[in-house]
């Protein structure tokens, strides 16, 4: 299969069918400079309609037999769910900190002795427990407005209002998880998605998700080793004099680590996908690779290091020259250097502009060079199998009720795609 057609194949007697994207780098990054400079503008009170037509983009770039993905969110309601939220969290907050009060504790106060610094530390673990709920809340409520605002063949998805069902659930998972260090961690992602997933629709056709947590624990393989390694070097560090090896084997141990994520990332994504059905009759298989996705990070990283060094000599080279123009000119006095307001106001200014600019071009890059990337390698490795039971699937009713991830945004979880 090309990257610019789709073709079908047998498989299991059955008509299969391979997802396409057809996103660019070019397009989106000029769309993201603009709604970039228009969210500077406008002091960030755009970035609600800049996330919403990116999301366009990349919907309207995804397709499947032929007929693509349509995303109908608008910035207005999610500038709505936003400012919504924010009113929320400030009366739940303050009445966190009233009740911390009343028992003696303040997060804020300067501590003047040993006994306090211990109640504000006690302060602030208890402050970001209350908010802990509030994160699983705001992410099955952002999915749900994601799906709720995406359409395929004109069928809207959905999702059921589970949202504090799944907060709930995903507390006792995390303390589960913590518990056995980490060992865990494949129970939670397999029963959170499974949690997520059953409660999910396309038109009036439920997904369900099958398959077993066990499962999950190969892709765990890399992070295990990444971990063996970090605590052989400490090890090393400890009881030997080569503390350079010791730390060499900080660093591998810590590459591997992260590595290793990426791994089990991309494993739970193929094993769940290639477990989910829809209606019973539809199912999906996903073969993504770890290598592509790493090489995506990489490349793109090291564009951004490179843009970054390149911004920080940009950010010399005018200060340089805004400094020679000045003693050329007068504007410094040769012998003092005492520069005049107005002359670092000049300089301030180009200095703020270049900082920012570089900020937007990393911005860009993230998202051209790793964000779309891996989500076009994922959608290229999708495949539906038996897309004629998707003819039976009718419409479903619009979703009114989704408050347009505004928790997510107000607690700053919700800047992805």
């Amino acid at each position: 299969m090309t990257s610019f057609q789709t073709q079908t194949q047998v498989a299991r007697g059955e008509r299969a069918v391979r997802a396409v994207f057809y996103g660019r780098g070019k397009p989106l990054f000029l769309l993201y400079l603009r709604t970039a400079l228009l969210t500077l503008v406008t002091l960030g009170i755009y970035r609600f309609w800049a996330r919403t037509r990116i999301r366009k983009y990349i919907w309207s770039a995804t397709s499947v037999a032929d007929d693509t993905f349509e995303y109908t969110g608008t910035g207005l309601e999610k500038l709505l769910g936003f400012l919504l939220a924010v009113v929320v969290l400030a009366i739940y907050l303050g009445l966190v900190q009233t009740a911390l009060a009343f028992f003696g504790l303040f997060l804020f106060a300067e501590p003047e002795s040993e006994a306090q610094v211990i109640a504000q530390l006690a302060a602030f673990y208890i402050s970001f427990l209350a908010v802990l709920p509030l994160i699983f809340f705001a992410q099955y409520r952002a999915r749900r407005y994601r799906l709720a605002r995406t359409r395929w063949r004109g069928i809207r998805f959905g999702m059921d209002l589970a949202a504090w069902g799944y907060a709930a659930r995903a507390l006792g998972h995390l303390l589960l998880t913590l518990v056995s260090f980490g060992l865990l961690w494949p129970r939670q992602s397999f029963w959170l998605e499974k949690y997520m997933t059953d409660r999910s629709y396309y038109g009036e056709a439920r997904f369900h998700q099958g398959g077993r947590w066990t499962e999950l624990y190969p892709g765990l393989a890399h992070v295990g080793l990444g971990c063996l390694i970090l605590l052989l070097s400490g090890v090393v560090i400890a009881t030997t004099e080569a503390a350079w090896l010791g730390g060499l084997g900080v660093l591998l141990g810590l590459v591997w680590f992260l590595v290793g994520l990426v791994h089990y990332r991309v494993f739970a994504f193929n094993y769940l996908t290639r477990y989910k059905r829809l209606d019973e009759t539809v199912t999906f298989q996903a073969r993504l690779t770890t290598r592509e996705v790493l090489r995506h990070i990489l490349l793109g990283a090291l564009a951004i290091i490179g843009a970054s060094l390149a911004g920080a000599f940009l950010v010399s080279m005018v200060f340089g020259v805004t400094m020679g123009i000045g003693l050329a000119t007068g504007g410094l006095e040769t012998q003092s250097l005492d520069a005049p307001p107005a002359f670092l106001g000049v300089i301030s200014v180009l200095t703020v502009l270049v900082y920012v600019g570089v900020i937007l071009l990393i911005g860009g890059l993230w998202l051209v060079l790793v964000t779309q990337k891996v989500i076009g390698s994922a959608v290229n490795s999708f495949t539906i199998t038996n897309v004629a039971g998707l003819d039976k699937i009718r419409q479903r009713a619009g979703d009114q009720g989704a408050d347009a991830e505004g928790f997510a945004d107000a607690l700053d979880i919700g800047g992805g795609i």
